[in-house]
């Protein structure tokens, strides 16, 4: 199975933020690292850095999977970390239902920076952290397109 590259990992981490200690994310789970979600059975009270990379690598696994799946086209390496990172942070169905998708199945790779830019919106407002990651993103899309 392909994996995201470590530009791709360094981009998730920067935009998820680091905790060593578990605290309640906005939606109002316990979570720890780089936005893990600790689950039912797992119990944490500190974290390393390298440890929480342990973590996202295998968080973000479902996401590469996802990307595999619904997308049908060649990847560059810098293309298939922006889509995982976008998958991991809005999840599967948002990328499958997404026209950001079938831009990315129909080749039309110069659309899709303008396509990851639709997703900056939380609770019927812009954010500006959403706004700054999927820039980045796209110039990981873009960078190597």
């Amino acid at each position: 199975m392909r994996h995201i590259t470590q530009d791709g990992i360094d981009l998730i981490k920067r935009f998820e933020g680091f905790s060593s200690s578990v605290y309640i994310c906005p939606a109002g789970y316990p979570t720890i690292g780089y936005g893990h979600l600790v689950r039912s059975g797992e119990s944490f009270t500190e974290i390393t850095e390298t440890d929480a990379e342990e973590l996202l690598r295998k968080d973000v696994e479902s996401a590469e999977r996802a990307v595999l799946r619904l997308v049908n086209v060649p990847l560059t390496d810098g293309q298939f970390d922006a889509l995982v990172s976008f998958t991991f942070n809005l999840g599967s169905g948002a990328f499958q239902r997404s026209t950001l998708r079938r831009k990315v199945n129909r080749q039309a790779h110069s659309e899709v920076p303008e396509q990851l830019m639709r997703w900056v919106w939380a609770g019927g407002r812009k954010l500006n952290g959403l706004r700054k990651r999927r820039s980045a993103e796209s110039i990981l899309y873009r960078l190597q397109a």
